[in-house]
């Protein structure tokens, strides 16, 4: 009989093993994820609104990513 009790499962693969990579549980990863997901779309938005009017949302989008992105630079390290 083979000794399975070690071997990764499809499901921890897919739901558990990054989120533990980063030190968070599924619904933890979900909500940092999801938050991030929000301040994207918002970026997006103003991303658009300063295209067709560029004197409205001058920075807005690139304040957005730069939080964003000192949020995710060094998670899991």
């Amino acid at each position: 009989m083979r000794d399975t009790t070690h071997q990764p499962t499809a499901f921890s693969r897919i739901f558990l093993d990054h989120p533990a990579s980063v030190d968070e549980t599924y619904l933890q990863h979900m909500g940092f994820a999801l938050r991030f997901a929000f301040w994207l779309f918002v970026a997006a938005g103003a991303a658009l609104i300063h295209a067709v009017i560029p004197a409205a949302c001058e920075k807005t989008a690139s304040k957005i990513t730069a939080k964003l992105y000192q949020r995710t630079a060094n998670r899991g390290n």
